[in-house]
């Protein structure tokens, strides 16, 4: 029985709470060394004054936010739709999938520093090149993460449905999509970790208003502490985005929690 996993009673019931216990240790450390050091605060400054500066510019902090937050989430929205259609264009056809696979993993490797000045060009200096450049940069990953699930069907599985009649899209609904979503879900997973971060970036180029902007300007000010506070916007806006992607899971997937919690 040595590969079952251990009863619930061996696990320590505060082990959900190491991450806020590292998080704890590391303000503490944060806080400490720009005293410890004489290091000037406008090179590092403290968590206090981080948070009481961007409490102060809350209004132009929540401004910025919603510009980078309107284009992460329509861009991420966008990714997934042309993610899941792509993916179950490629398991369908397999010369599609010969020819674009290659092409598709090879495009992963454009840094978004090429593409970005490309599409304010092409698509002029709206909303929109940024939303578009967001979505490219996700779909790619997820593409593959869920091209990966449909193409892991168990073909045993897949050979029965089609000797009771079913046809090749009964067999991808019933079968391949349920196989996929696994994958999926990790695929955006890792999407939803730097998401806003190609956001940030696609702000650069063109935008009026985002936290990108918002970081150059208090950076040209030399106001650190404000560039700290939106950074740490941008962590919760990242964790946010991975946590939600945990409750879609739970409510797409129900058997799943069911199974894991019989595990346990």
């Amino acid at each position: 029985m040595s590969g079952d996993s251990p009863p619930s009673w061996r696990r320590p019931q505060w082990a959900h709470l190491a991450p806020l216990a590292a998080l704890a240790a590391l303000t503490a450390v944060w806080q400490s060394v720009p005293a410890w050091t004489g290091l000037d605060v406008t090179v590092l400054p403290p968590p206090s004054q981080v948070i009481s500066a961007g409490w102060a510019d809350r209004t132009a902090i929540a401004e910025a936010t919603g510009a980078t937050l309107q284009i992460t989430l329509l861009g991420l929205l966008l990714s997934v739709g042309l993610a899941v259609v792509l993916a179950g264009a490629l398991s369908f056809l397999r010369p599609l999938r010969q020819t674009m696979l290659p092409l598709l993993i090879g495009a992963q490797s454009v840094p978004v520093i090429v593409l970005a000045p490309l599409f304010i060009i092409w698509f002029g200096f709206g909303p929109e090149p940024k939303i578009l450049l967001v979505a490219v940069v996700s779909m790619l990953p997820l593409t593959l993460a869920t091209l990966q699930g449909l193409l892991s069907a168990d073909d045993e599985a897949a050979t029965l449905l089609r000797s009771m009649g079913a046809s090749g899209w009964q067999v991808f609904l019933r079968l391949r999509v349920f196989s996929a979503l696994p994958f999926f879900f990790t695929g955006l997973r890792i999407v939803a970790s730097f998401v806003v971060v190609s956001a940030i970036f696609s702000e650069y180029v063109g935008a009026k208003t985002g936290l990108g902007i918002y970081m150059q300007l208090q950076k040209n000010l030399f106001r650190t502490d404000l560039v700290f506070a939106a950074v740490l916007v941008t962590i919760v806006i990242g964790l946010a985005l991975f946590a939600t992607t945990y409750l879609l899971e739970a409510l797409t997937m129900p058997w799943e929690r069911r199974r894991k919690a019989a595990r346990r």
